[in-house]
């Protein structure tokens, strides 16, 4: 800490590396006086020399510096040196230059919010809640901004109302900015006048998105995905003070985030290589009774085609009568009859029950093969019984 009375010019020389746990830690130099101040940022001494020369964009510049009585001079960690100038506009003036670091949670914040921008873009991108939020915060802060474009569009192209629309951009930002830095002082003394200017563009800023409503274009969707992504490993990089690991938490975020398209792939090649070398399992065969139902399903399945094919246009119902026996059967099959008579469905009956003649031939085959095979095997045992007797 060092106290001055007359203008005097600084420099600080950074002589630390800076380290893994500094990823989140800021460095400013605080200067404070009783009276305001000018105070000039440069980058080396040599850039302080050239501000002593007379220059004339030096002069015009001055006039745009703030005088400020408390200032804050961000230092990078790794700028080598930081060098300033204290200007005293009015005498008798005393002031003080402080460094701070300290570890910022402001910068952890903005870390992890650009993760989350990164990974959700795809899902924020598609959400109402935040179309609607962010294009009322964006009203709120850019209003004049949006105010000046919307007035360029209106203006006529040859009007020297463009001079004064550039101009515009510039005090807009300024303001911006000045609003920005007072805004602790602003919701003390004039949190009336605050709160009315956010209802009135919080309820027009809606108003233009409910107009409009959210995006329903793919392509513009995916513009919106990318945008904030873009601006989610953006805000990484500038939460984020040890650039080797802002740069590699990146490159990991990336990875992850399509890490499933090539494990997608290496799951579809092993799921193909394991097919073609596993050997083909047998069927499952049918049980008697799911044979059974399976042929009445599909019988009656064929039928009902059969009886759609004989209704439809493309059926020759006369070459077909002039060739079967029966016409009159077939006439009552295709009305919806079926395709049996009961003297068919007796004789079926009498030879596939359970005591049917099929059923007692196939019995009484097994039973042959039976003693068959009983009377071969008995054959065998005494014929060996008589060699080995003998």
């Amino acid at each position: 800490m060092k106290v001055a009375t007359a203008p005097q010019k600084f420099c600080y020389t950074n002589a630390e590396t800076p380290k893994w746990h500094d990823i989140w830690t800021r460095m400013q130099i605080r200067v404070v006086s009783n009276k305001m101040i000018r105070v000039t940022q440069v980058e080396n001494e040599e850039k302080l020399r050239e501000l002593e020369e007379f220059n004339m964009w030096n002069f015009v510049f001055s006039f745009f510096k703030e005088k400020l009585n408390d200032t804050y001079i961000p230092v990078d960690l790794y700028s080598e040196k930081t060098c300033l100038k204290v200007e005293l506009p009015e005498s008798n003036t005393n002031y003080s230059v402080v460094l701070l670091r300290w570890f910022d949670p402001k910068l952890c914040l903005v870390s992890f919010l650009g993760l989350l921008l990164f990974f959700s873009g795809d899902l924020l991108s598609r959400s109402q809640l935040f179309h609607y939020s962010a294009g009322i915060s964006i009203g709120m802060l850019a209003s004049l901004l949006i105010l000046i474009y919307v007035m360029a569009k209106v203006m006529p192209k040859k009007s020297p109302i463009y001079f004064i629309l550039v101009g515009g951009w510039s005090f807009s930002l300024y303001l911006i900015q000045l609003v920005f830095r007072n805004l602790q002082e602003i919701c003390k003394s004039y949190w009336q006048y605050l709160l009315g200017y956010m209802l009135l563009v919080g309820f027009a800023s809606f108003a233009v998105c409910y107009r409009y409503g959210p995006l329903e274009n793919q392509r513009n969707i995916n513009l919106l995905t990318w945008s904030l992504q873009v601006l989610g490993l953006l805000l990484m990089y500038l939460g984020i003070q040890i650039r080797p690991i802002a740069l590699a938490l990146i490159a990991i975020a990336v990875c992850t985030k399509n890490l499933e398209y090539p494990v997608q792939w290496l799951c579809a090649t092993y799921r193909k290589v394991q097919k073609a070398t596993a050997k083909p399992s047998p069927p499952r065969l049918l049980t008697e009774e799911e044979y059974r139902l399976q042929g009445e399903v599909e019988t009656r399945r064929a039928l009902e085609e059969l009886r759609g094919y004989c209704s439809s246009p493309e059926f020759s119902a006369w070459t077909v009568v002039s060739r079967i026996q029966s016409p009159k059967r077939f006439a009552d099959f295709v009305g919806g009859a079926s395709h049996l008579t009961p003297n068919e469905v007796s004789v079926h009956e009498q030879e596939y029950s359970l005591g049917g003649l099929f059923v007692e031939d196939q019995l009484f085959e097994e039973d042959e093969d039976d003693s068959f095979e009983g009377e071969g095997r008995a054959d065998f045992s005494v014929s060996r019984n008589h060699l080995g007797v003998e």
